[in-house]
C-alpha cells in the first residue's frame, strides 16, 4: 500500500491550527483523518483549523465531541468530528453511526483513533501529536493509500 510521511514541528497553537487549515484546503471528501496523541497535544486545535480549510463557517465553534461523540459541521465537505475517548467497546461504533460516516463523502476526523479496530480502515491520513514544549508540538503525518498520498503531497508547509 502506498505510504507517504511528513514530520512537522509547530511552535504554538496557531501553527497547529494553520496546519489543519492547510490540510483541510486540499481534502476532497471521503477522507478519514486518524488523530492520536495525549490529552492536550493539539488534536482539537488541529480540527478547528481543518474545519476552516473545509469551508466550515466561523459561526460554528469547533469543540471536542467528548460527550456527544460526534459533531457534524457543514462546509465545502461535511466535517464529522469524532471522539472515541469514552468508547469502551468496539460494538458501540454501530450505535453511534460510525460505520456510515466512515463510508460517506464527508471528511471524518477521529480523535483517539488508536481505539479503532485495526482492520476497520485501511486508507487514511494518520496524524500523531506529541507535546514537545509548553506550546510546541511534534506532528507526524502518514498517508495510507494512493489518493491520500497525492492529497498530502499538495499541502503547503
Amino acid at each position: 500500500m502506498a505510504c507517504y510521511k511528513i514530520y512537522v514541528t509547530t511552535a504554538c497553537v496557531e501553527e497547529t491550527w494553520a496546519l489543519g487549515k492547510n490540510i483541510g484546503g486540499v481534502l476532497t471528501g471521503g477522507n478519514i483523518l486518524a488523530l492520536t496523541g495525549d490529552l492536550g497535544s493539539g488534536k482539537t486545535s488541529f480540527v478547528q483549523g481543518l474545519a476552516r480549510g473545509l469551508g466550515v463557517d466561523e459561526k460554528y465553534y469547533i469543540t471536542s465531541p467528548t460527550f456527544t461523540l460526534i459533531n457534524e459541521y457543514p462546509g465545502r465537505c461535511t466535517l464529522f468530528h469524532v471522539d472515541l475517548y469514552r468508547i469502551e467497546d468496539p460494538f458501540d461504533y454501530e450505535d453511534i453511526g460510525l460505520y456510515e460516516i466512515l463510508h460517506g463523502r464527508g471528511v471524518t476526523a477521529i480523535e483517539w483513533a488508536d481505539k479503532l479496530l485495526e482492520n476497520l480502515i485501511s486508507e487514511f491520513i494518520g496524524i500523531h501529536f506529541e507535546i514537545s514544549g509548553d506550546e510546541s508540538r511534534n506532528i507526524g503525518i502518514i498517508a495510507r493509500g494512493p489518493e491520500n498520498t497525492n492529497l498530502l503531497k499538495k499541502i503547503q508547509l
